[in-house]
């Protein structure tokens, strides 16, 4: 049973309204703070909406995520949808990365438990207190950096759940080994392997984002950052299992660097792709 403690911070904005609660989760033993943004129109809720769950929802404010939602919404580029941040606490290393197997460093211990969560502790939750849509066609995800990893993470493990995943940034280089323990170090890479490894899964489609200035290690010396690096191979691997251009998009933002500021100038790009039919 879910326990629910709730405490809520509602403030109404033009289009959008932002809620806070406290959902406890028995599978991450914690209480896990929630931002919702919940679309209004005439001072009432609007129902049969889409869903997006975003990882690291506590970086909400400096992502601009309402100011965004209002601004496309009353331009008319942006149909309603119900937006949901997920919070991570101290513990968020050991959340979010791969269920299947933690990193060499034993990071990601419990990815399968944040998993459980969303599957099957938040999702009835906001299927209970909001009007969705009540089909995988409707439901996405996404995250930044560590949370982008999850993301896709849990998106490819759960087709018939969730049909989209935005990467921002994605942790993609994370690894079973050492990068200087195995002369074939790409090959280490636990998302890629997940991909390569299982068939191609109807129905889902990636939306992958990097920066030029993510970062400015580049491991196999051939002048690519890492960060663009993994993000082009795992795209390699999706296209190798049967995706086309249509279901794999990629955005590289000139100049673009690892931190909110570079992720909300994407997000209007994201949430575009994202409702798009």
């Amino acid at each position: 049973m879910i326990k629910l403690w709730f405490f809520s911070q509602l403030f109404s904005t033009a289009d959008y309204t932002s809620k806070t609660e406290t959902i406890y989760s028995t599978f991450l033993k914690r209480n896990v703070t929630i931002s919702t943004l919940i679309p209004t129109k005439q001072n009432k809720n609007l129902t049969n909406l889409p869903l997006l769950l975003i990882n690291d929802g506590q970086d909400f404010e400096a992502l601009k995520m309402l100011q965004t939602l209002n601004t496309m919404s009353k331009s008319r580029k942006l149909a309603p949808i119900l937006v949901v941040g997920i919070h991570a606490d101290g513990n968020r290393m050991q959340e979010y990365g791969t269920a299947a197997q933690a990193d060499y460093a034993g990071r990601g211990s419990q990815a399968q438990q944040h998993t459980n969560f969303v599957i099957q502790e938040l999702l009835p939750f906001l299927q209970k207190n909001h009007s969705l849509k009540n089909d995988a066609k409707h439901r996405y995800f996404a995250g930044f950096s560590l949370g982008g990893l999850s993301a896709i993470d849990i998106v490819w493990a759960n087709p018939t759940i969730f049909s989209k995943v935005g990467v921002f940034s994605g942790s993609l280089w994370w690894r079973q080994k050492r990068y200087e323990d195995n002369q074939k170090e790409d090959n280490d890479r636990i998302m890629h392997n997940l991909i390569k490894n299982q068939p191609y899964k109807k129905g889902l489609k990636f939306w992958l984002q990097a920066g030029t200035e993510d970062e400015t290690s580049d491991r196999n010396n051939n002048g690519i950052i890492d960060a663009i690096d993994d993000t082009l191979d795992l795209m390699k691997e999706l296209k190798k299992q049967g995706y086309n251009h249509k279901e794999v998009t990629y955005y590289e933002m000139r100049g673009g660097k690892h931190n909110p500021d570079t992720w909300a100038e994407a997000m209007p790009i994201f949430l575009e792709w994202v409702l798009r039919k």
